[in-house]
């Protein structure tokens, strides 16, 4: 097989590792969240939060329905979080529109969509490209499982080295100047009235989109612990889809311990943490962070809560 063959065949594993890019039941044999912190006993559990069912993608919801501080309500039908839209079937691609989207932004870096391929979106509505860095773990992930070597891949990702880059990418989230603006820009995009329905995404709709969904529910007045959960509900909407993937790499002999691979597939709350620790030591607080670190003002912030609360 030639190198690039070899490439593409590690991409494209990536690509059943981390988004929703073979055909999976997944969403209808859900496990039990895994990963989620004894700081949620009660947590809200996954089948109360809307999911758009979809053949192509496991990870698709509506953000509204939590309650706030204010004892408002979060609207339905605005805001959808999701993970990569490029698999979507036909019968996908028409749940999609019924939605009503007027806009589509996808975090993933070139590369991303280079291996994966563009989203399948309804006709007239195309992806505004909005990358926000994953320091480099899709190239890293295409590395460690094209090379089938298993030394190497405990190497790259045993002994809480998976866990470790995690922690590191969740912190770019709050310090990289280029991620908050793209978070920024989207937040300003969804508190302008004049904008219809919005989904997001990234490749599994968990990392960089939790991150948004978390700063936006917060931003909303959601209690911390309710965007906690909604944060951790990602673990239940993939487990049977990951774990699939993950007997697919050993069935096939690309890895023999695919399960190096589970703390880069879950989310975890000690990732969160590492976020929200570095915006208190960057900007004090999270209002700090919303107002210095993603640069909205109190009008934006305002709009946001006019339009989506009720």
């Amino acid at each position: 097989m030639s190198r690039v063959r070899i490439r593409r065949a590690a991409a494209a594993a990536v690509a059943a590792l981390a988004l929703a890019t073979l055909p999976t039941a997944a969403h209808a044999a859900a496990a039990p969240a895994a990963g989620v912190s004894a700081r949620h006993p009660h947590q809200q559990q996954a089948e109360t939060i809307r999911q758009i069912v979809l053949q192509g993608a496991v990870n698709v919801r509506d953000l509204g329905g939590h309650r706030t501080w204010t004892g408002g309500q979060v609207r339905q039908g605005l805001v959808y979080r999701s993970d990569a839209l490029s698999k979507l079937t036909d019968a996908d691609v028409t749940t999609v529109s019924g939605l009503g989207l007027t806009k589509v932004i996808d975090f993933r870096i070139p590369m991303e969509v280079q291996y994966d391929g563009a989203d399948r979106l309804p006709a007239g509505l195309s992806p505004t490209a909005r990358p926000v860095s994953d320091l480099g773990l899709y190239g890293t992930l295409v590395g460690a499982i094209g090379s089938g070597d298993p030394v190497k891949q405990e190497q790259m990702l045993g002994g809480g080295r998976a866990e470790a880059y995690m922690r590191d990418i969740y912190r770019t989230f709050v310090t990289g100047p280029e991620n908050r603006a793209q978070f920024a820009a989207t937040l300003r995009e969804i508190a302008d009235g004049r904008q219809g329905p919005v989904l997001y995404h990234c490749t599994s709709g968990k990392d960089r989109t939790g991150w948004m969904s978390y700063v936006l529910l917060r931003a909303l007045a959601v209690p911390e612990d309710t965007a906690e959960s909604d944060y951790l509900a990602s673990n239940t909407f993939r487990a049977a889809y990951d774990a699939k993937v993950r007997a697919g790499l050993k069935q096939s002999g690309r890895m023999q311990n695919p399960d190096l691979l589970i703390p880069l597939q879950e989310v975890r709350q000690d990732y969160l943490d590492s976020a929200t620790a570095q915006l208190e030591a960057d900007y004090g607080s999270f209002y700090g962070y919303l107002t210095q670190g993603l640069g909205l003002d109190l009008r934006t912030l305002a709009k946001l809560q006019t339009k989506l609360v009720r």
